[in-house]
């Protein structure tokens, strides 16, 4: 019986493996044999989970035709892979990939590190701050004396509680696009939202145009939904989205929908003016695509001079193209799992009624958390302190890595929670194995491409400031000797940091 529990085509694997090659390795690097270079970059891309540990690789003759080299040079790699502990095979099942005893099994997405790990892991992966305190426990405590009503129901509210339904069509209104309840469904985070509307609107197979880079998670959840992905790439810098693009894919493609974050986008930081927004959703109607708009940052301007845009239902009031996605895990708390979608009242009547084959609703404590501190103005003054914190570790974090690491390049965002930054000619991949390996967690950029783009990017979140700030970077810049001296294995143990 096979081992493996999917596969890798052997077109798929080279387009990943030579987007490693597409950057140079740095200045002073060494260059491996042929064999040793393609066993590194399969290496990496299963550490990077890029690679589902037991997917089947190509036959040796099928991978050597789609990257150009000879058979015995990928011979030699499953060979250098097999002795490593990446590779098992077996006569008449092929070979599939492995992780060695020992090591762990690779994140596909940007998982937390677990509390433990904290002490001597800096974690740049996961671009969330702690809780706003005093205004978590006062939210709790609000809605726990709001409760004992609700405990005499059944709990379940598909839709959403009505209260907080009413709140969120509230704020669009006096945002300037009237909304009614009828056109709010609440859910269980941004992430839930999505999901429900990948299943309701495409299928196994159908095309969803998403921004080149986007969001790991997001462009992860979608592949598991069978979407086929069409990226569109972005301008450069803090430029945003490129019409043209957006509209020859839009007429080309014809995708079912398409993903996009115009507010403090994640990971660029970019923020798409009024005419782009216009634009886009002029152009989706066009072509009867559905924009799934998330505007999870939208809250999150850092900078006093940021003119906000309106948001993008603005151009779509009624709901029908532009289906919109809030959340409370960015401005507010991760750990507060409220989301929300605002849609036309039919797509959010179709949306509830097919809830009920993945959950029954979202939980009625933590509604009745984000209600009280939407009524009560503690929204505002938790999201002001969520400001501060994030300008202020933004600030730090930008000081540091320029001081540290003068060759990598980035234009710093008015707002959001990340960093996207060209790595000098290094490789995101290897800096994220490196990084690792000197305590300092960190995504590289081919998780928020398709088909290993952007390996010469890595993102970093102003998720910590002052000293770890100056700390993490310290351990990037020793990640990056690493990667450009050729190294990256056999590093030294992270030291205990104390912020």
């Amino acid at each position: 019986m096979a081992q493996w529990t999917s596969a890798v085509g052997a077109a798929q694997l080279a387009r990943q493996l030579q987007a490693q090659q597409q950057r140079p390795a740095g200045p002073g690097s060494r260059r491996p044999p042929a064999y040793r270079a393609l066993a590194d970059g399969i290496r990496l891309l299963v550490l990077e989970g890029r690679v589902a540990v037991a997917a089947r690789l190509p036959a040796e003759r099928e991978l050597a035709l789609a990257l150009a080299v000879s058979r015995t040079t990928v011979a030699a790699a499953y060979e250098a892979l097999r002795a490593e502990g990446f590779l098992e095979s077996r006569r008449g099942a092929g070979s599939w990939t492995a992780v060695p005893a020992g090591n762990p099994l690779p994140a596909r997405g940007l998982e937390p590190l677990p509390p433990e790990a904290l002490g001597s892991m800096i974690d740049l992966g996961c671009a969330s701050l702690p809780a706003p305190e005093p205004w978590l426990t006062r939210a709790v405590q609000g809605a726990l004396e709001e409760l004992p009503p609700y405990a005499h129901t059944h709990g379940d509210y598909p839709a959403g509680l009505p209260a907080l339904r009413q709140m969120i069509a509230d704020r669009y209104t006096a945002d300037g696009i009237p909304t009614m309840p009828e056109q709010i469904m609440v859910t269980t985070g941004a992430m839930g939202a999505i999901d429900a509307i990948c299943h309701l609107f495409a299928g196994r197979g159908e095309r969803i145009a998403v921004e080149s880079p986007s969001y790991a998670n997001i462009l992860q959840l979608m592949r598991e939904a069978g979407a086929r992905l069409v990226p569109v790439a972005m301008e450069e810098g803090l430029g945003g989205w490129d019409l043209n693009r957006w509209r020859q894919v839009l007429r080309d493609a014809a995708p079912r929908l398409g993903y996009v974050v115009a507010d403090f986008h994640n990971p660029t930081g970019a923020l798409a003016d009024e005419e782009r927004r216009r634009a886009l959703v002029d152009a989706a109607r066009s072509a009867g695509t559905v924009l799934v708009v998330d505007e999870t940052m939208r809250e999150l301007h850092l900078d006093e001079d940021v003119a906000m845009p309106r948001p993008v239902c603005a151009f779509d009031p009624a709901g029908s193209t532009v289906l919109t996605v809030g959340s409370a895990s960015k401005a507010f708390w991760a750990g507060m799992r409220i989301g929300w979608v605002r849609a036309a009242p039919d797509v959010i009547r179709s949306l509830v009624a097919a809830r009920a084959y993945a959950d029954m609703g979202t939980p009625v404590l933590e509604q009745l958390a984000v209600n009280w501190l939407m009524r009560t103005g503690g929204w505002q003054e938790a999201v002001r302190l969520r400001r501060e914190q994030a300008r202020e570790n933004r600030d730090a974090l930008v000081a540091a890595v320029r001081r540290e690491l003068p060759e990598w390049e980035f234009s710093v965002p008015a707002g959001g929670l990340t960093l996207w930054v060209r790595t000098g000619g290094l490789s995101g991949s290897r800096l994220a194995v490196a990084g690792e390996g000197v305590g300092v967690r960190v995504p590289s950029g081919p998780r928020f491409g398709v088909d290993g783009a952007f390996e010469g990017y890595v993102r970093l979140p102003f998720t910590v400031g002052g000293p770890v700030a100056d700390e993490a970077a310290q351990r990037l810049a020793q990640a990056a000797r690493l990667v450009g001296a050729g190294g990256g294995a056999g590093v030294e143990a992270p030291r205990t940091f104390v912020a």
